[in-house]
């Protein structure tokens, strides 16, 4: 232990870099021997561009009914084909910010690998509006008889590229769809492309950025759409302080409107008026590289000592 705490840095940087290579290669590992035609992929994953386009502008202009246009001019006259929806659609998210070079890059490989308007740049687009909106647009057009918009809907798929931060963004925004009635909730999968990915490592997506991601990103879409889902717990947290100056807080709290209390309450040393954050966190189970090694070993000793006995 006074080995390790009182060893030279750089040793530190060498371990912190070794793991993370080691955690890139296992996470991409279980589909190494799978060959993905980018044809297929493309086929399972892409939203016909009617639905596409709709949901870009009903986006673009916040009204689930600016994208109704596009619908009409598919769906007129009875002599054309019926569109069908994809086997698995996908919408990504992605933090160009994040991943330093990497984020415009990996922006521009799956723009390249489905619909350009299925890669969502939070940095133009917030995930409210995609589910507001987006989602909106898809629901309206369910219930207007479209078929393939009710099946792209009840499919549909979400892929998040960014730090724990991000995730949690999205899956908080999300979340507002069981609030108000809107199921299902897309299951969402994650390519760890933050700092901080430890929400990525417990559920097996790795902790941090493959180094061959541009040969990996197709296996990670296909490992996305074929993935078993799992539930996870979510905490609404609420943050009251005296009014000030805005702060600069993380993506997963956001700023409600001021509250002013009731005058006839007398509660001594509470701010007449305060400003609210609020925001969703989640509840896993995570534990160190070093202390999941420790229990491998443990549970190895023990099966050996059982089997002995035997």
């Amino acid at each position: 232990m006074d080995s390790i705490s009182s060893g030279p840095v750089p040793e530190i940087k060498k371990v912190a870099i070794r793991s993370s290579v080691i955690e890139s290669i296992k996470s991409w590992s279980s589909l190494s021997g799978i060959q993905i035609r980018k044809e297929d992929l493309r086929n399972k994953i892409t939203i016909p561009q009617y639905l596409r386009l709709a949901i870009k502008d009903s986006i673009a202009f916040k009204n689930i009914d600016a994208g109704k246009r596009h619908h009409n001019f598919t769906t007129a006259g009875h002599d054309k084909p019926p569109v069908t929806a994809p086997e698995s659609p996908v919408v990504v998210f992605i933090n160009s910010k994040s991943g330093g070079r990497y984020g415009p890059q990996l922006k521009a490989r799956l723009q390249d690998l489905m619909g350009e308007e299925q890669v969502i740049d939070l940095l133009t687009v917030k995930p409210n509006d995609f589910v507001q909106y987006g989602l909106g647009c898809l629901e309206k057009f369910a219930s207007l008889g479209d078929s393939c918009a009710k099946e792209t809907r009840e499919r549909l798929r979400i892929v998040v590229a960014g730090g724990d931060g991000t995730v949690g963004w999205v899956l908080g925004c999300l979340g507002e769809l069981h609030k108000e009635g809107r199921d299902p909730v897309p299951p969402t999968a994650v390519v760890p492309l933050g700092t901080g990915n430890d929400l990525s490592r417990s559920f097996g997506w790795g902790g941090s950025f493959p180094f061959n991601w541009k040969a990996s990103i197709k296996k990670t879409l296909y490992k996305a759409i074929r993935a078993p889902t799992t539930r996870l717990d979510s905490w609404n947290l609420v943050i009251t302080m005296p009014v000030g100056p805005e702060l600069d807080v993380p993506y997963s709290l956001k700023q409600t409107e001021e509250l002013v209390h009731d005058q006839n309450l007398k509660m001594e040393g509470l701010p007449e008026k305060v400003t609210c954050y609020q925001g969703v966190y989640y509840n896993y189970f995570s534990i160190g590289m070093l202390i999941k090694k420790m229990l491998i070993k443990i549970k190895k000793k023990i099966l050996s000592h059982t089997l002995s006995r035997i």
